[in-house]
């Protein structure tokens, strides 16, 4: 009983500390957008968090964990049902690193991860309605389903070589930035990011509010990767936090050299997104790598950044806070690899990972788009011009985030 106890107490810790991403996310998000979006940003985020809990008790965590089915779609049934003892108290034993209870908040506040992505893609520009049903369809349905193949024992954990996830690289992040770029690609640029064809910088309006969400995040990192381990095996959980610290140091300093050899520049948000790359890149793997891995790991996701950033930007496609880059690519790297380094490399392990990458590309690529798309043809899924220009803020809201500075006034 005192094993369980201090197990659960750590899944409660972490489960606290993946929440606090939240609060991440949101500066980060409107560190790097333009003052008059803040409100809206914001609002997006506090829904994504609130329902996505809401959802995922109703159906979301019987759907990612049905127990037996076929591999591909399960449901247990609406709500939650806790294991009960024949004398009808809690039971206790349904675990050995946690309580059903437990369990669901850990996985609950992931699931809400995966739409947050997806806001910072489409930051400035998207009507909140539609953005706010497609949370709902996709928290609610599509995340679980896809993450029952894996975590659920689906297909893909149950293959000869089974896929490996160990805390979301694609699960989480992947899920999130594929559906960012079908969002971002049917939504279509912001006013005047592409102007003549020449890339024009649409520069954030609080860069020490997003450092800050990035140094929160990674602070969250700790529970979402040490939490994996779903347990307090003081072995697995100190190794994680350690690869997952160095991924993050690597990817900050490497993306921060490269950038600057390519641009002549000390770009501060490439240092940021580059610590953020490290992070997702380790995930996949954080318990199977040495520090040495986790290093290198970080580091090529460090430099992918940069590329990334520049080669979505050649594809005219506008993702303000540059989502695309970290969750979908350095997810993406992160998750093949589990299968190049670490306790798990080999051929057959790589070759599982491509088909876990592609999996995924599939169901978020297709579902995403038929949600996305039915919304663009029937209320439409963006801001008029004008509501552009003039914010989100007062249009949508009828609020100001600061309405004591005011530049054009005197």
């Amino acid at each position: 009983m005192e094993l369980l106890t201090t197990n659960n107490v750590w899944m409660m810790i972490c489960t606290a500390l993946v929440f606090f991403m939240h609060l991440g996310f949101a500066f980060l998000e409107i560190g790097l957008t333009r003052q008059k979006n803040t409100i809206n940003i914001l609002f997006k985020n506090i829904f994504i968090i609130t329902v996505g809990l809401l959802l995922y008790c109703l159906v979301g965590f019987n759907l990612m964990y049905p127990g037996d089915f076929n591999g591909f779609l399960g449901f247990a049934g609406f709500g939650l049902d806790a294991p009960l003892t024949d004398t009808g108290a809690l039971d206790l034993a349904y675990n050995e690193g946690y309580t059903y209870w437990t369990d669901f908040l850990f996985q609950g506040m992931f699931a809400a991860t995966a739409a947050t992505i997806v806001s910072g893609a489409v930051a400035e520009r998207i009507k909140i309605g539609p953005f706010m049903i497609f949370t709902v369809l996709y928290v609610g349905i599509i995340y679980p389903i896809a993450g029952s193949w894996k975590w659920g024992g689906g297909f893909l954990d149950s293959m000869e070589t089974p896929f490996y996830d160990f805390a979301g690289s694609t699960l989480v992040h992947s899920v999130g930035g594929w559906a960012a770029v079908v969002a971002v690609c049917l939504l279509g640029a912001r006013i005047g990011k592409f102007k003549d064809g020449k890339l024009q910088a649409i520069p954030g309006h609080n860069i020490p509010l997003a450092t800050a969400g990035v140094l929160i995040l990674w602070l969250g990192w700790f529970g979402f990767n040490g939490g994996s381990v779903l347990s307090a095996d003081p072995e697995l959980t100190s190794l994680t936090l350690v690869t997952t610290c160095l991924a993050a140091a690597a990817g900050g300093v490497v993306s921060a050299l490269v950038s600057s050899a390519m641009f002549k520049n000390l770009d501060l948000t490439m240092f940021l997104n580059g610590i953020l790359g490290g992070l997702v890149g380790i995930t996949a793997g954080a318990d199977q790598m040495s520090p040495t891995d986790a290093i290198l790991i970080g580091a090529v996701a460090g430099a992918l950044i940069v590329f990334a950033v520049s080669f979505i930007d050649r594809l005219k496609l506008d993702d303000p806070v540059g989502a695309i880059a970290v969750h979908l690519i350095c997810g993406i790297w992160g998750t093949l690899a589990v299968g190049l380094f670490g306790n798990l490399a080999s051929g057959a392990q790589f070759l599982s990972q491509l088909i876990g990458v592609a999996s995924y590309a599939a169901i978020c690529i297709v579902s995403s788009f038929i949600i996305i798309f039915i919304l663009k043809k029937t209320v439409g899924i963006r801001v008029s011009e004008r509501e552009e220009l003039e914010g989100l803020d007062g249009h949508e809201h009828g609020m100001d985030a600061y309405p004591d500075f005011r530049m054009n006034e005197h």
